[in-house]
């Protein structure tokens, strides 16, 4: 089935290796959700996919709106791409690379694999701590995140280039991360303010939506700490810059911006 995509599978690996570039227009078109899915599994096998960490994007409906769907998307983030609080992430800046504010969620016990959906309840119960998390996204289409689509940006990693998760507070109440407030700063400057509310109503909503899509194959394990998508909006940015994030009592995270050289495609 994935076979006429062999061709996109390695041009997106190589474009998250080396900055290169995807020309849309000289691929194979993708029809569905499940076949985007697929194809960014593939994608994750050739970048070394065993992680603990995951992003989950379209949690405002205006960013559902400009990919022309109307629920979140998800990917499992390499560890080569996960970042600690004052580490300098090495970026492509071929890839239009922004940054959003979010909460890092993690797991205290696993959200296995069921038949019957997971509620809130149950959902909240396995948490056991969050972070402030900056999560760097781009695109490596050369239509860019807005006019690549839910299934392009869905192949294409859910158009991550790099997680930033702070240290992990324990001491907080799960139900109380829709009011919490989330400022980030890029060179100091505070750029964009907002709150847990922003990303799908509620942080929790959206741990709720992951652990519902990933029950259906292999769910959760104790200790995946997930990104939980913008509350902040996305603030363009460039190497050289230093970013940071402010989320109360959850804690503060920031990075360093440095570049790497990309390699032009022949």
């Amino acid at each position: 089935m994935l076979e006429k995509f062999e061709p996109l599978i390695e041009r997106l690996i190589e474009a998250r290796l080396t900055g290169s570039m995807v020309d849309s227009e000289g691929n194979e078109q993708i029809e569905n959700l499940e076949t985007a899915y697929k194809i960014q599994a593939k994608v994750l096998e050739g970048l070394g996919n065993g992680s603990i960490f995951w992003k989950v994007g379209s949690t405002s409906k205006e960013a559902q709106k400009k990919l022309g769907t109307d629920e979140p998307g998800s990917c499992r983030v390499p560890e080569k791409y996960c970042f600690k609080n004052g580490d300098q992430i090495p970026i492509f800046d071929t890839h239009d690379v922004w940054v959003e504010g979010e909460f890092g969620i993690r797991l205290g016990s696993d959200l296995p694999s069921r038949d019957r959906a997971y509620n809130r309840n149950e959902v909240i119960s396995a948490i056991d701590g969050a972070a402030a998390s900056l999560e760097l996204v781009g695109s490596r289409f050369g239509s860019g995140i807005a006019n690549s689509g839910r299934y392009n940006v869905t192949a294409d990693c859910g158009a991550n280039i790099a997680l930033c998760i702070g240290e992990i507070a324990t001491h907080f109440n799960s139900r109380s991360l829709k009011e919490n407030p989330a400022e980030l700063y890029v060179n100091e400057k505070k750029v964009a303010s907002g709150s847990g509310e922003k990303a799908l109503g509620d942080p929790i909503n959206v741990m709720v939506w992951l652990a519902n899509q990933q029950r259906r194959k292999a769910g959760l394990r104790a200790g995946s700490v997930v990104s939980t998508g913008t509350c902040t909006g996305l603030h363009k940015v460039k190497p050289g810059d230093n970013i940071r994030l402010s989320c109360g009592i959850v804690g503060d995270v920031s990075a360093s911006l440095g570049k790497m050289t990309a390699t032009v495609n022949n």
